[in-house]
């Protein structure tokens, strides 16, 4: 036997040598696969690169949601009602408030033009700092000083059935997970491209079908990539390795005391994403499947229709009052938690899964990141050009149906990551071999760097291309990711997460103070914020049924 890449040099087997054998050509058999897949994914930038479909590369839609803590000058959570001037939490299109009452979201339109996206984001932020009296904005991911679930406003929204909804259904995520996760902010990040680039993406693909069914097998596909490297972007731009020690207080960790007051990780990235958010012991041997929509719908239906023990302890009303939406494993869709959705918009009527099922994937919401203290939005172009750049990648890279093992791998990876990101020994798993994570990273790096620059040539710039390059830096050099800053921040000065933050949330207060918006643009949203307590006027008059009926 000759001794070549995919032959050991010995000819005559033992036993035990026939097992190693088979051990050594299945090692090959992966490798080979990685050629196989690094050949596609060239094949079709080739593909692009040749063709008027390059130049649509940069007709990218985008939104952002950003969410952000109300706090009292003292650093305490904020217990006052969701400001009147700014508008219907249930209503207004721009500013609403998430879990907790003291938690805003900030909403932008889709935009093709990041520059527009991130301006439309800051004057939202202007607004919604002039209306804040002696209040802040919490400008981190983990909470300030939290005194005890009890003391955590849940989310009202009126006196509508859809509004009763909204709250019961935020009571029962209280039941089920506390009320402390509900003060855990971040960015939801709306991505998308247009018809045009899918209907030449699938004459390149040779795809007979419709252009629906496309475009959501391969949202689809761009998700189970996803899925897999999903713990790049957390090592990049992972912003909260550390968290009040009053978030964990009565409740078991494997966390370390930093700093007085402060507990962390001292590799961590992101414990949002860890087992500090939204997780449950009941959601354990709850499999989503990404393989097919039809596969993403059945699983999540049984969720939706299958009634816990847990939740049925509960019950669903204490003293007349609802307690939860129903004791299903999941109240509704949205209570899943994961980095990543397939969305589309919804209508008067219609249920997410349904519209999904329907309708088929419209945009994809990336769910995994921080919000960055450092900057004023929490995010920046730089960070939104390598997203984009990112999951591009993921669109193109051949994605094979993960199987449970899989999913479970990558989920495992991810959690390392989250935890000992910045370990410079550490090992993550690459299909089923383990490989440190500098190599697994640059190996993707490269990728990401080829659809950069074909992105830069149908911008006719270098932006994507050195926003790549800067992240890049990063895997050199731990340091500069904003996990490690913000470590060195509490260790150089012996400073506590709390006051660290509460620095920064002044700061940024202090920065808004110093320019508001115009008085059109400032017109222009208390318009908007007066509108919006008609519209739910609107609602609440147009009710027909009982809470009973509508949930029914």
């Amino acid at each position: 036997m000759k001794n070549n890449l995919f032959s050991p040099i010995e000819e005559d087997y033992t036993e035990n040598s026939l097992f190693m054998l088979l051990v050594y050509r299945y090692q090959q058999a992966i490798f080979a696969r990685e050629i196989i897949l690094s050949t596609l994914l060239q094949n079709r930038l080739k593909a692009i690169a040749s063709s008027p479909l390059k130049s649509l590369l940069g007709d990218v839609q985008r939104g952002i949601e950003k969410e952000s803590l109300r706090i009292r000058a003292n650093g305490l959570l904020a217990k006052t009602p969701h400001p009147v001037t700014l508008g219907s939490a249930l209503s207004h299109p721009k500013i609403t408030t998430d879990y907790s009452e003291a938690l805003l979201e900030f909403i932008t339109g889709v935009h093709g033009n990041i520059d527009d996206c991130l301006a439309e984001l800051d004057q939202i932020q202007r607004f919604v700092y002039s209306q804040l009296n002696d209040e802040l904005l919490w400008t981190s991911s983990m909470p300030c000083v939290l005194e005890g679930d009890q003391n955590i406003p849940v989310a009202q929204y009126g006196s509508s059935n859809v509004a009763k909804m909204k709250t019961v259904y935020r009571l029962g995520l209280g039941h089920r997970y506390g009320r402390l996760m509900q003060t855990i902010a971040g960015i939801h990040y709306n991505f998308s491209l247009p018809d045009s680039f899918w209907q030449l993406y699938q004459q390149q693909e040779a795809d007979q079908g419709s252009l629906q069914d496309f475009k959501t097998t391969h949202y689809f596909k761009l998700i189970r990539n996803f899925r897999r490297y999903s713990w790049l972007l957390v090592y990049l731009f992972g912003a909260s390795p550390s968290v009040c020690q009053t978030f964990l207080k009565g409740r078991d960790h494997h966390l370390q005391t930093l700093v007085e007051g402060t507990l962390g990780m001292p590799y961590g990235t992101s414990l949002r994403m860890g087992d500090l958010g939204y997780q449950s012991s009941a959601q354990e041997h709850l499999n989503v499947s990404y393989n097919s929509l039809e596969q993403y719908t059945a699983s999540l239906l049984s969720a939706l229709t299958c009634s816990h023990p847990d939740y049925e302890k509960t019950g669903l009303k204490q003293n007349g009052e609802y307690q939860q939406l129903n004791t299903s494993l999941l109240q509704i869709e949205n209570e899943f938690y994961s980095s990543i959705r397939p969305k589309r918009v919804i209508h008067s009527g219609e249920t997410p899964l349904q519209a999904l099922s329907e309708k088929g994937v419209e945009y994809i919401e990336v769910r995994c990141l921080d919000v960055n203290p450092y900057l004023p939005l929490g995010i920046n172009a730089e960070q939104i050009r390598f997203i984009d750049s990112f999951l591009l990648f993921c669109l193109l890279q051949d994605s094979p149906e993960m199987d449970l093992d899989e999913d479970q791998r990558a989920a495992q990876n991810l959690t390392a990551v989250v935890e000992r990101g910045r370990d410079p020994e550490l090992q993550l798993t690459r299909n089923t071999s383990q490989c440190s994570f500098k190599d697994y990273a640059a190996e993707l790096m490269a990728g990401i760097e080829q659809v950069a620059e074909l992105m830069d040539q149908a911008d006719d710039d270098k932006l994507h291309s050195e926003a790549v390059a800067a992240q890049r830096a990063k895997l050199h050099n731990s340091e500069l990711t904003p996990s490690a800053q913000i470590l060195k921040q509490l260790s150089d000065n012996q400073q506590a997460y709390f006051k660290f933050a509460m620095q920064q949330a002044r700061q940024c207060a202090a920065d808004y103070s110093e320019q508001g918006l115009s008085t059109a643009e400032q017109a222009e949203f208390s318009a908007l914020a007066k509108q919006s307590w008609q519209d739910q006027k609107a609602i609440e008059a147009a009710d027909q049924l009982s809470f009973e009926q509508y949930l029914a």
